[in-house]
């Protein structure tokens, strides 16, 4: 028998909450600020990146794409106004049954924490937005941690803060990109699972390491429950 899982940590764009474009439409927002105008090839060569590097902090995709910090930082505020804006607007719906998923698995005595890539305004925009504020033992961005996926940073950060288990075998780890996936892996969860409600499929979150691809996280207290037996 495996050990317990004490500790699920859940990425939230993709995975808990659906994104339906949100990111992409930020992103616009984000590269005209730079002067880089939807439908040139910079701006589809840029959105590719974007596109290939879900997951992962994106103050840290800003850098690469723009080079020097103070573009990046312009890029990174353009981006988040232009999503809280989205968010404000309504365009910010749960995964369908991410709560019930999140709900169930605290009932079992497991600690919960939400994680993502976005800085802290636009995570409590959308946290608020969803009625989710206490809905998590806690919530993580790479700014509480020290680095963004995929370094096990924020895995890490959740252990440490909540104190929930023993050991980083107790950790469940879950998301849609392949980052997700490399930062399980790389904090030493047990269970690393992919979902396909977001950017990445099935093979690409397998070859970046996933012990186990869902529909949806509606099927990881079940997939928890299975490792455990």
């Amino acid at each position: 028998m495996n050990e317990k899982i004490g500790l699920v940590v859940l990425d939230m764009a993709g995975t808990t909450v659906a994104d339906d474009g949100l990111v992409e439409q930020a992103f616009a927002a984000a590269a005209a600020e730079l002067g880089v105008q939807p439908g040139s090839a910079r701006h589809a060569e840029q959105l590719a990146y974007v596109r290939a590097t879900m997951g992962e902090s994106k103050i840290s995709v800003f850098r690469h794409l723009f080079g020097d910090e103070q573009r990046a930082q312009r890029a990174n505020a353009a981006f988040e106004e232009a999503y809280g804006r989205l968010v404000d607007a309504g365009h910010c719906a749960p995964v369908p049954g991410a709560r019930a998923a999140i709900e169930r698995l605290r009932a079992e005595g497991r600690t919960v924490v939400l994680t993502t890539g976005f800085a802290r305004v636009t995570q409590d925009a959308i946290l608020t937005a969803l009625g989710w504020s206490d809905l998590a033992d806690l919530t993580l961005c790479p700014a509480d941690a020290g680095r963004g996926r995929p370094y096990p940073d924020m895995v890490l950060a959740a252990l440490l803060r909540t104190g929930a288990v023993d050991a980083v075998q107790r950790i469940a780890v879950a998301g849609d990109t392949s980052y997700d996936m490399l930062s399980g892996r790389r904090a030493g969860a047990s269970v690393v699972a992919g979902v396909l409600t977001g950017a990445h499929d099935a093979q690409a979150l397998r070859a970046a390491g996933a012990t186990a691809v869902l529909p949806s996280v509606a099927e990881l207290p079940a997939l928890i429950a299975e490792y455990e037996s």
